[in-house]
């Protein structure tokens, strides 16, 4: 029966999206959307909750007055699609990627690069995360506790360095800009019909010099996945095998966030949290069927992963007047947790009735960031300088299979100098330079290693009106990355980067440099819409490949040839950006509103094997996202639809080449207010039920000389095409504000 209700479903939704989403395309197809709004410092305080929570304004990017190019989008511009996550909202942002499974968006990409190339900020402060390249999984935020997402495209002095393809800066809740409380109950069911519960409540409340805010959200998610695998000996080769697997994810997020504010005369001291605890189980079930048909059964993995998260933020900061300017300060402390299992059982019967245990691994990570920034500002005619200093201290404990115990030790200390000039009301240009002084410590079971340099990072931003409806930017800025955890630790590996090879961590790495430009231009259509172009260029030098040393190991007799990271790369990536969104009143479509985001980007760098020139791992050509939502005032109902889609994505290894290509995901929403203080909500993803297909072309070797011979020769060792699905996400919810 539910199969039934999922078919009907799923073509009702088809027909509500198709003609409204066909025009919305056809109408926008030629940038980027904002209805312009006041920056975050000067909105309007204490709305009530009704106004956020049940409403059916059209709402797209905010428009943003920084001076660095920066995109503001508020919760009101994700709410109406019930978004789980933070990653399932910024698949609606401009140049935003994910290579993640089916319904899963975890590893930001920006631009394409590589997840460590993206700095994610929880308040303007770094996010540890447990991933080795330094990247923050955000599928593990709730988007309920966000009030705004920044995308930074280049950064001012006053702020992070790091995000060498741009920063994303997750602003949560402020009880300061609200009243009033909340009470969210819902469901989220999977294609099987199995359920999930969403409950969240929060308040806000104050008197003229306090203002306070508390929420909890529990979310349970389950992704129940389908994967085939058909293996050939090469291209265009006879059959050799097909693997079967069903992998489900299941779990729950419990979060809580909370903030006080006590404003004064001439400032205010703020005090801020948040707590995430992520428990989740990955069973993957593999089951292996020979090349003569697939009843001949060959074997079974089961895999069972059981993990355990948790993330905790403290901050305070504030402002007071001193003498002819103001002195602000930031102070905060995060800490990421983590233990993993994982055991593996194989066997030769397909009813998984006799397996044995075949391998047992255990993840343990304790990551902490202390950090601070004190700087002293004050403002003339025409004129605004800022100086301080920013510090982080991040300390990061590991116990992973095969690098054994280890401890890495990070110390930042980071002065800086901005100064803002405004010679016309219509000119402003921004000027900073900061002095990065960074000392590293690692430590494993077999060595030792450190780092100590200063790098001195520039920034310019410009920004022209040359109308009320017309302004250009420009911004020239230098940032820098720190290595990958693994590369650092000094531990020599055998069987990796391929086997019958080793790899040995560098403890001495250097950070990786990149001078990066932007330009933009941005017209503002009537009083709400918005069409935005950006061309950006990024220069990366120092970056880290995977070289051979010359040395040999051995292991249980055997000689390993060692390979190591070093810096000794550089890469570029270039592309453009467009972006733009309007409501369409101008054209007699009333109440209704489209967008539509779409990124081109390309890049170079030098295999560090092969040495042919090839783009980044995973970068694909384009990226898009198009919506539309639509408000029936007289029966106060909202409804809309938005598509996401990119190109194919190819990842080099030593030993494999393998490409990911993922179909549109559309999605769509319908909503009915009652009254003035409830809502009832329900959205569907992955309506056209998309599917993630990779391609691994593998090859073989007694050394990697003989791998990289074989490789440029195209002498495959094995042809491997994968195909994965989920099937569409329902979830239904009701809001209701007191």
């Amino acid at each position: 029966m539910f199969s039934k209700l999922n078919r009907q479903t799923r073509l009702a939704a088809l027909l509500l999206t198709s003609s409204a989403l066909s025009g919305a395309i056809v109408t926008t197809a030629v940038a980027a959307d904002e209805v312009p709004a006041a920056p975050a410092e000067d909105a309007a305080a204490n709305a009530a909750m009704t106004e956020v929570v049940v409403t059916g304004r059209l709402r797209f990017r905010d428009r943003a007055e920084t001076e660095n190019p920066t995109l503001i989008y508020d919760q009101e511009f994700f709410q109406k699609f019930e978004p789980v996550s933070v990653g399932e909202m910024l698949k609606r942002v401009p140049g935003i990627t994910f290579t993640s499974d089916t319904l899963e968006f975890d590893g930001v990409s920006m631009r394409g690069l590589p997840p460590g190339y993206t700095t994610i900020l929880i308040n303007g402060r770094k996010a540890p995360g447990g991933e080795k390249d330094r990247s923050f999984f955000v599928d593990r935020i709730p988007a309920e506790l966000v009030e705004r997402i920044e995308i930074v495209r280049s950064p001012t002095a006053d702020q992070p360095r790091s995000g060498m393809a741009g920063s994303l800066n997750i602003v949560l809740k402020d009880g300061a800009k609200l009243r009033g409380g909340l009470i969210k109950a819902g469901a989220v069911i999977n294609d099987d019909g199995k359920v999930r519960p969403s409950l969240a409540a929060a308040y806000a409340g104050g008197d003229e010099t306090n203002d306070w805010w508390i929420g909890v959200n529990h979310q349970g998610r389950r992704n129940p996945k389908k994967k085939y695998s058909w293996r050939y000996k090469a291209i265009n080769d006879d059959f050799d095998d097909m693997e079967y697997q069903q992998d489900t994810r299941d779990g729950k997020d419990t979060s809580v966030n909370g903030e006080w504010k006590h404003s004064f005369e001439d400032g205010f001291i703020r005090l801020n949290g948040f707590f995430v605890n992520t428990d989740r189980d990955e069973d993957e079930i593999s089951k292996t069927y020979g090349a003569t048909n697939f009843t001949d059964f060959d074997e079974v993995e089961v895999q069972a992963e059981r993990i355990s998260q948790k993330t905790y933020a403290l901050g305070v900061d504030g402002e007071f007047g001193l003498g002819i300017g103001k002195l602000e300060y930031d102070f905060g402390w995060n800490k990421y947790d983590e233990h993993t299992t994982t055991t593996v059982h194989v066997g030769e019967e397909e009813d998984l009735s006799d397996l044995e245990l075949d391998d047992e691994e255990t993840l343990d990570i304790v990551d902490q960031e202390y950090n601070g920034k004190v700087a002293y500002g004050f403002k003339g005619d025409g004129y605004k300088l800022k100086f301080g200093v920013s510090t982080s201290q991040k300390k990061r404990d590991g116990v992973a299979d095969p690098l054994g115990a280890y401890k890495i030790e990070e110390t930042n200390i980071d002065p800086f100098v901005r100064a803002t000039f405004t010679p016309t009301r219509n000119l402003t240009l921004d000027l900073g330079l900061r002095y990065e002084m960074t000392e590293r410590e690692v430590t494993g079971e077999d060595d030792s290693g450190s780092y100590d340099e200063s790098i001195l990072t520039p920034s310019f931003n410009l920004l022209y009106k040359t109308s009320r409806d017309d302004q250009f930017r420009f911004s020239v800025a230098r940032t820098s990355r720190s290595p990958d955890f693994d590369d650092m630790v000094p531990l020599t590996e055998t069987e990796e980067p391929a086997d019958e090879n080793a790899f040995r961590g560098n403890a001495s790495l250097k950070n990786e440099t990149s001078w990066g430009a932007d330009a933009g231009y941005e017209h503002r259509l009537g009083t709400q819409g918005i069409f935005g172009v950006n061309l950006f260029y990024r220069n990366i030098e120092d970056m880290i490949e995977v070289i051979s040393t010359g040395e040999t190991v051995e292991d249980d007799g055997d000689e390993f040839s060692v390979y190591q990271p070093r810096n000794i790369g550089e890469g570029k990536t270039w592309g453009v950006e467009l972006d733009f969104s309007t409501p369409l009143d101008n054209l007699g479509v009333k109440n209704t509103g489209v967008y539509f985001n779409y990124t081109w980007m390309d890049s170079e760098v030098s295999d560090p094997f092969t040495g042919e020139k090839r783009k980044f791992n995973n970068q694909p050509d384009w990226v898009y996202n198009a919506g539309f939502v639509t408000n029936l005032p007289a029966w106060d109902v909202s409804f809309g639809s938005s598509i996401y889609g990119r190109d194919t994505g190819v990842a080099y290894a030593v030993d494999e080449v393998a490409s990911v290509d993922y179909d549109p995901s559309l999605e769509a929403f319908v909503e009915k207010r009652f009254g003035k203080r409830y809502v009832l909500r329900f959205s569907v993803q992955n309506i056209l039920d998309s599917e993630k297909a990779e391609v691994f072309t593998k090859y073989d070797g007694d050394s990697i000389d003989e791998i990289l011979e074989n490789r440029l020769n195209h002498e495959i060792d094995e042809y491997e095409r994968e195909s994965e699905k989920s099937g569409p996400l329902y979830q239904i919810t009701l809001r209701a504000t007191f």
